[in-house]
């Protein structure tokens, strides 16, 4: 019966008939057919592959730049670009007992270095293997060693050496003085000398010094701290070691009331009582200095601006110098009875101007809401 549906030319074609179809009695070359569909299923339409014009070819891909399939937008390419990451930086600090090894580290430690003290130098490689790229990691790591790690010392060059040659950034600050600068030193702090044994002071500087001869010039800073005082030994670090950023002051304002006491860490003291008080103006007495009505009011009065603004132009040349002096943080108090009104507004204000002259400022109300 499907023999004679197939040749009888009275018949319609089959919906799967056409030029290309094979008669099953013909034999094709190639991979066997397939199986024939289960009873009650049509038969399976053959898949045709027909070639792509050659002006319809994709162009050539560069696997370096197309990492992803055409008609896909990169989404790499939208999201924002990664910062490079911070380069871990060391520092090792050596060099004469009593020229300054300490002060130096107090000076790195104030400028945000991981300090170690005393390390003797088999652990240096694996301090170093501490310091990270990412997150809040150890970036920037100093190390004090010297003498005072007895016979470990004598490895010390080869530690160093292994450092180095691991391509760690490493750096070697030697800090030296004059054997009277180290005597004086060692006489008026009342210690020994850590190599002089049952010698004298002079015996253990001499004794060090040997050691330490070949380190010196190694070194990649020499500082000679003979004429130092403790202040310009901490500037010399900074000079050579800080970053910009590192370098800037930070100020706070604080406002305060007068009735719960003067704040402790304050190194300006500004008192605004004389402006009239908020409180007793019913419709502001609910409201603090941080809300327009309240800091309108205050300088409305006679002088309150004018007493102000003087006063952010006094502090302008005058704060850098804090920074000269090893002083980063300067934290000015302003204080009125109570801390909610016009400590408040004269504090804001006094915060705007001194952004406004490039300066890094935080404004704090101690007092806001004690009431």
């Amino acid at each position: 019966m499907d023999a004679q549906d197939r040749t009888d030319p009275g018949r319609p074609p089959a919906p799967d008939a056409g030029p290309d179809r094979i008669p099953p009695s013909v034999p094709v070359a190639g991979p066997a057919p397939a199986a024939p569909p289960p009873p009650g299923l049509p038969p399976r339409k053959p898949v045709r592959h027909l070639a792509t014009p050659a002006a319809d070819a994709p162009a050539p891909r560069d696997p370096a730049k197309d990492t992803v399939p055409r008609g896909i937008p990169a989404i790499d390419e939208a999201a924002p670009p990664v910062p490079p990451a911070k380069r871990p930086e060391m520092i090792i600090v050596t060099g004469m007992s009593g020229a300054g090894r300490s002060r130096a580290a107090n000076a790195l430690e104030d400028l945000d270095w991981y300090v170690v003290d005393n390390l003797p130098p088999q652990l240096l490689p694996a301090l170093a293997g501490m310091m990270t790229t990412v997150g809040a990691g150890v970036h920037r790591l100093a190390a004090v060693v010297d003498v005072r790690s007895r016979e470990f010392f004598a490895s010390f060059m080869k530690y160093l050496g292994q450092l180095r040659d691991a391509g760690v950034d490493v750096r070697l600050i030697f800090l030296d003085a004059s054997d009277a600068a180290l005597i004086r030193r060692f006489e008026s702090s009342r210690r020994p000398h850590p190599l002089q044994g049952t010698g004298s002071i002079l015996d253990g500087i001499e004794h060090e010094r040997t050691l330490l001869a070949g380190l010196k010039g190694t070194a990649d800073e020499v500082i000679n701290t003979s004429d130092y005082s403790v202040h310009d030994l901490a500037r010399r670090i900074r000079e050579l070691v800080a970053h910009e950023s590192d370098l800037g002051l930070r100020v706070t304002v604080m406002s305060f009331g007068f009735k719960y006491g003067l704040p402790m860490d304050a190194d300006h003291v500004l008192d605004v009582r004389f402006i009239p008080n908020p409180y007793w103006v019913s419709e502001l007495r609910h409201l603090t200095g941080r809300d327009a009505p309240v800091a309108e009011y205050v300088f409305q009065q006679d002088g309150a601006a004018a007493f102000v603004d003087g006063y952010v132009n006094l502090l302008i040349p005058a704060l850098p110098r804090y920074v000269d002096e090893l002083k980063p943080n300067v934290t000015i108090a302003v204080g009125c009875t109570g801390g909610k009104h016009r400590s408040v507004a004269t504090a804001e204000r006094i915060g705007a101007g001194l952004r406004a002259a490039g300066f890094k400022v935080a404004v704090q109300h101690r007092d806001l809401g004690r009431e």
